[in-house]
């Protein structure tokens, strides 16, 4: 299914989230922020809708890169990841997830380059539509429930406070830095630079 591609190498980076104006501050979509990020970065227009999803085209340092938002709703994430690195022929190793993480302070990321799920439905999905683990993926830190009593995911579609929103924002760029550089220059040097940074609040 992933075969090679004609016009040399192809990546894809994804952000997870929810489709819908009432999803687009919640922890659950910090993947679908960065990747507003990476689009203002590179000047890519996110406008495409194919694959269950919302993509844009563009090149980074010689290679071809797609930048995909999937509009399933998180849980069938897998199902757009699939359609568009299938029909360009990207193979797991070349896409790479942007995605919230409950076991991590706001502003903190962590990078890996393969792993189970860890609990994450949009994780779970894609590692079963892609029959793999093996991608890489940047956790992004949104801090863990307040409290045990409360519903996981009330927690995860709840909004961030001022100050988490001012870590928020320097852990997005790093994010979207952090992705640039798995590309460029490999998933240990940018664990190196990214992974366990704490902007100050």
């Amino acid at each position: 299914m992933f075969g090679n591609t004609r016009n040399g190498e192809s990546w894809l980076i994804v952000g997870l989230g929810n489709p819908g104006k009432q999803y687009e501050k919640t922890r659950h979509n910090c993947g679908f922020r960065c990747i507003d990020i990476l689009a203002d970065m590179l000047g890519c227009k996110i406008d495409k809708g194919k694959f269950q999803g919302l993509y844009g085209q563009c090149s980074y340092n010689g290679k071809k890169l797609y930048l995909l938002k999937p509009q399933t709703y998180m849980n069938l994430s897998g199902k757009s990841v699939l359609q568009l690195s299938a029909y360009f022929g990207i193979p797991p190793q070349r896409i790479i997830v942007l995605f919230d993480d409950i076991s991590l302070v706001p502003g903190r990321l962590r990078i890996r380059a393969n792993g189970s799920a860890g609990g994450h439905n949009g994780i779970k999905s894609i590692i079963q539509e892609l029959g793999s683990q093996d991608f890489p993926r940047i956790k992004i830190g949104v801090g863990a429930k307040e409290h045990d009593g409360q519903d996981l995911a009330d927690w995860v579609l709840s909004s961030f406070s001022a100050k988490e929103e001012k870590l928020l924002a320097v852990s997005l760029k790093n994010a979207a830095d952090a992705a640039l550089c798995i590309m460029d220059q490999g998933i240990p040097r940018a664990s190196s630079l990214y992974n366990g940074v704490t902007p100050e609040a």
